[in-house]
């Protein structure tokens, strides 16, 4: 098990966001990333999740007033997971890309075939 302190964790989260291509980056809409210690208690293995309207599923009228889409990245499973800070760090940008592409539409199967899963 590897840790890491909240600052590192977290630019570790960013590293990942910074990692995407930047049309897909600036595509982006609405959204905010979290980080949390553990996720709840009946998902005690999940590490990340995405919770918002997907851009596919939005039309014209979905952004006026909308709360913010929220991606989730669980820091206690992470870390519990990873035996070296260098697969830590590579789980966390794993886990980023995956809850981003829930954000643009794909589904875990076609991420799993991307081997994003």
């Amino acid at each position: 098990m590897q840790h890491l302190s909240d600052a590192e964790f977290e630019e570790a989260v960013g590293d990942a966001l910074d990692s995407i291509p930047a049309d897909l980056a600036r595509a982006m809409d609405n959204v905010v990333v979290l980080v949390e210690q553990e996720p709840p208690g009946d998902e005690p293995d999940l590490l990340g999740v995405y919770d918002g309207t997907p851009l596919t599923d939005r039309d014209g009228w979905w952004s006026a007033g909308a709360l913010p889409d929220r991606i989730t990245i669980f820091r206690g499973p992470l870390e519990r997971m990873c035996a070296t800070v260098e697969e830590l760090r590579e789980e966390i940008a794993i886990t980023v890309v995956h809850e981003v592409a829930h954000h643009f539409g794909i589904d875990d199967a076609h991420l799993h075939e991307l081997g994003w899963g």
